[in-house]
């Protein structure tokens, strides 16, 4: 195969000829002109075919393609700022390097039950991709905000003898003859024992929890992050906190923009996070809560019975 590019690196390649690989979303012609939109995993890209430009074997190809086909085109870049990532190809020649049959993912409106079932292929969309992107963004600005401030990550144990939190949520399996083992409700007990060696430490990880996940407050399976720090305070914890909160909106909003954009996100609030937070005492904030009329209800999480306020 010749040299290929990512659709990504052709900004830079305009009046260039190229060979890119991709997948068809959408084609369209009007007879004499074909437009095939095509993704790559790092882009979109518009390619324009033209009759009298290609040759009768390549424009055959075009009459062939379907959904999701991956392909191999040539062409010249060329500029055009109304289009993805600022150009769109000018083909020369078409391959189809696998045909697809049959995608069962159309333009047209699904219901949730029938894309999870079909969840493999529901990941190749714009909103999945976007998704994709900022949950991608978010994970790497939490390791780059610990290792910028000297953070040491430690990686716990997914099987554990420790039981972490109450036994109620927690996924047992019998583990050879010497008894039960358990998939980690948390690594709290690994980093506070590493905190005392090393100072500052972190753990983040796949955290299961033994619950139904029909709620927005239940998941069985998660990530969490988990900052230990010898000697913090509360005021220093929470200054983390607002650091670490910050941070992370801060990143997306830099590098994730367009990705933001397909998922339709209201950025307004997100521009305001911002340090200090304010603060207000537990005190207060019941007295508040009780001013608006809420509820107490005694409710266990993290495996302590814990007050929780619900207005």
């Amino acid at each position: 195969m010749p040299e290929t590019h990512r659709i990504e690196a052709l900004g830079a390649l305009a009046g260039q000829t190229v060979t890119v690989c991709g997948w068809v979303m959408t084609t369209r012609s009007s007879g004499k002109i074909a437009f095939v939109t095509l993704r790559d995993g790092t882009g979109y890209l518009q390619v324009v075919l033209s009759k009298k430009d290609v040759s009768e074997a390549a424009w055959e190809t075009f009459g062939r393609l379907t959904q999701e086909a991956s392909v191999q085109v040539t062409g010249s870049v060329r500029a055009d700022p109304r289009a993805p990532g600022g150009v769109e190809l000018s083909a020369t020649d078409l391959q189809i390097l696998g045909p697809s049959t049959d995608f069962p993912i159309t333009p047209k409106e699904h219901g949730t039950a029938y894309l999870f079932e079909h969840r493999h292929l529901w990941l190749r969309s714009r909103r999945q991709v976007a998704i994709a992107r900022v949950r991608h963004e978010v994970i790497q600005a939490i390791r780059d905000f610990f290792y910028e401030r000297g953070f040491v990550l430690v990686d716990t144990p997914i099987l554990t003898g420790s039981i972490g939190e109450h036994a109620g949520t927690l996924f047992a399996t019998e583990y050879f003859d010497l008894g039960k083992a358990f998939l980690a409700q948390t690594g709290q007990l690994y980093v506070e024992a590493a905190a005392a060696a090393l100072g500052k430490v972190y753990c983040f990880g796949p955290t299961f929890r033994a619950e139904k996940s029909k709620t927005r407050r239940h998941l069985t399976e998660f990530w969490m992050v988990e900052p230990e720090v010898a000697w913090n305070d509360s005021d220093d914890n929470m200054r983390l906190q607002e650091q670490f909160v910050a941070y992370i909106v801060g990143r997306c909003l830099e590098r994730r923009r367009p990705e933001l954009a397909e998922l339709e996100r209201d950025t307004a609030p997100l521009e305001r996070c911002t340090p200090p937070f304010h603060r207000i005492s537990y005190t207060d904030a019941v007295e508040k809560l009780r001013g608006l009329g809420a509820t107490m209800e005694w409710g266990r999480d993290f495996g302590g019975e814990e007050e929780t306020l619900l207005a």
